[in-house]
């Protein structure tokens, strides 16, 4: 790093340091973590992958994901982790358990990013987990378990990492494009994995007494209700589907009104429909769509096909089965109406993923203890947590977003809410190891 480079830290992380009060720094909780030492670590983690316009673009299998995997390496082995990357690219650091035969506790997130995206989603639960290792080095504390912090690949394209670790993870998906221009085989390979032994990379039932995950909440609810820490109750399904609708191109200045089949006119009508749909049954569900494409394409062109993509999500399977029976209720009255065809090809179906009761009363406890407020929220986005739930009993630990702010160069989570997330995991990886 450049001596400028270097200085520009140096004012970033004061700045950062300062907006944790006094206060909080002097009169630490009886578990604490090194707040300065954490913030530090995530400006460091925030030079690296600058998009030049705006925000932060650590991309899976680009350069800037390799260089910010080196940091996060680096900072595992200051811990006193010995670090590992599997067979899929994921990056693992163990501490020793003083018990042998123990499974493991896990804890971690990833440090990929959208393009232009911010350095929280993902970052926070990275450098807050590594963090507790060293915070539990220094303190010279064993625990009974061994200690396992991962930093799972390509979260954002699609959970890749964590879904090879669960098992879901399929040969034939390797040869799958990603947003680097790498296919998914040459993205692991460039990020030091193995993509001919990715089977090897899959955990085993058991292995795991359980995995706690601290996160942005990637919503609003948690900053306007002023609540410290998000527990979470499971992580949404998400159902996604192509939408394919036939009409009849034709001209747009002679063909009257009354005869045509206008795909463009029956996509707008599904899409009034899908939003219809999700806002007119209680409960949390949401129904987007988000992707849309006519042809020809042309002003003087009746649309003769459009494409659009339906996205669902729920914490309850019936309930998204119950929106799309709607959806494709409504999509046949509207296909009667307008003289199209719609065809509906389903191309995601991740259940959903609830937590482990035990382990959400953990992380209850542990905000409670250290004075934070706490309250059950659900995850509307899906995390890496989902593809270990199929293995292991797991947790969530939200802490606040500004304005529900993610996936954007506005994203940020105030130091001190990233300070108390970080202190409940500590906590919470305490208690856990002290149960049977």
């Amino acid at each position: 790093m450049s001596n400028c480079a270097c200085c520009a830290l140096v004012l970033l992380v004061t700045a950062s340091l300062l907006s944790v009060s006094p206060s909080a720094r002097s009169q630490q909780p009886p578990a604490h973590i090194n707040a300065d030492r954490l913030l530090l670590h995530m400006t460091a983690m925030g030079e690296i992958g600058k998009d030049p316009v705006a925000g932060y673009a650590r991309v899976a299998y680009t350069d800037a994901d390799r260089q910010g995997r080196e940091y996060a390496i680096g900072i595992m082995r200051a811990a006193g982790l010995a670090v590992s990357i599997d067979t899929a690219g994921n990056i693992y650091g163990r501490r020793p358990g003083s018990q042998p035969g123990l499974p493991s506790i896990m804890i971690g997130s990833h440090i990929d990013s959208v393009p232009q995206g911010g350095n929280y989603d993902g970052v926070v639960g990275s450098i807050g987990a590594i963090e507790v290792t060293q915070t539990l080095a220094e303190a010279r504390k064993d625990l009974r378990h061994p200690l396992e912090v991962v930093l799972f690949q390509n979260e954002e394209g699609g959970l890749q990492g964590s879904r090879a670790i669960s098992g879901e993870l399929r040969e034939e998906d390797l040869s799958n494009a990603t947003r680097s221009g790498k296919s998914l085989r040459d993205g692991i390979a460039f990020i030091g994995g193995d993509p001919t032994r990715i089977a090897e990379a899959r955990r085993k039932r058991g292995e795991l007494f359980g995995y706690f995950e601290l996160h942005v909440q990637q919503g609003g609810s948690l900053d306007a209700e002023k609540i410290d820490i998000g527990v979470v109750e499971g992580i949404v399904g998400n159902r996604r589907w192509d939408v394919s609708i036939e009409g009849f191109a034709n001209h747009a200045g002679t063909t009257p009104m009354n005869q045509r089949r206008d795909a463009l006119l029956a996509a707008a009508r599904l899409i009034e429909a899908v939003n219809r749909v999700a806002a007119s049954m209680p409960g949390q569900q949401v129904a987007t769509v988000g992707r849309i494409e006519a042809l020809p394409g042309a002003y003087n062109v009746i649309a003769g096909k459009v494409t659009l993509g339906i996205d669902l999500r729920d914490l309850q399977a019936a309930r998204m089965d119950a929106m799309f029976d709607q959806i494709q209720k409504d999509a046949a009255q509207i296909a009667a109406a307008t003289s199209t065809k719609f065809a509906f090809h389903q191309i995601v179906d991740d259940q959903p993923v609830l937590t482990d009761p035990r382990l959400r009363k953990i992380v209850a406890d542990s905000a409670a203890e250290l004075k934070f407020t706490s309250k059950p929220v659900p995850s509307g986005a899906t995390q890496d947590a989902q593809s270990i739930g199929h293995i292991a009993p797991i947790a969530m630990i939200f802490v606040p977003s500004v304005a529900g702010i993610s996936h954007a160069p506005q994203e940020f989570t105030r130091p001190q809410d990233i300070v108390n997330g970080a202190n409940v995991l500590l906590l919470s990886v305490l208690h856990l190891d002290s149960q049977q």
